[in-house]
């Protein structure tokens, strides 16, 4: 499948390719493009917008597109509850303290946009970050933490 977000990837957009290739779609292709140019690319692709104002993978109901992306897909892992709840807060600017490991995450987030402007190789450095912070997760929820 195709998916589309607005470019300059930050927390939630890079959480989510990440969510979406390791538990929803492992062939999934991403598009990254101007807020502006979503709707266009979406008619000419049929790619599945995500992280975007308006979609139905998007910031809704209080939740981050992370938590829009296990509910629409029913994901129940605990391990990635716990991890939506970090992306969520390290998201969503007024929830930043919500959660004790949220700062780091946007931190290293900002840190990677600075490194890797092209959105794709910001993906393939990060997804290691995520696949670090899962695995932390399903250990913590195995400690009953």
């Amino acid at each position: 499948m195709k998916w589309i977000t607005r470019s300059h990837v930050h927390v939630d957009r890079v959480a989510c390719p990440w969510l979406i290739t390791r538990f929803v779609d492992n062939h999934a292709e991403f598009f990254f493009v101007p807020r502006s140019q979503i709707d266009q690319v979406v008619k000419e692709t049929g790619a599945i917008p995500y992280d975007s104002p308006g979609v139905e993978l998007g910031h809704k109901d209080a939740r981050c597109s992370f938590e829009s992306i296990m509910l629409k897909y029913d994901l129940k892992d605990l391990a990635l509850a716990r991890l939506a709840k970090i992306v969520h807060a390290a998201d969503v600017a007024e929830d930043i303290d919500s959660d004790p490991l949220a700062r780091g995450l946007e931190a290293i987030a900002t840190g990677y946009g600075l490194r890797y402007p092209n959105d794709n190789e910001n993906l393939s450095h990060q997804f290691q970050v995520y696949d670090a912070l899962y695995a932390w997760c399903r250990l913590n929820v195995a400690k009953g933490k």
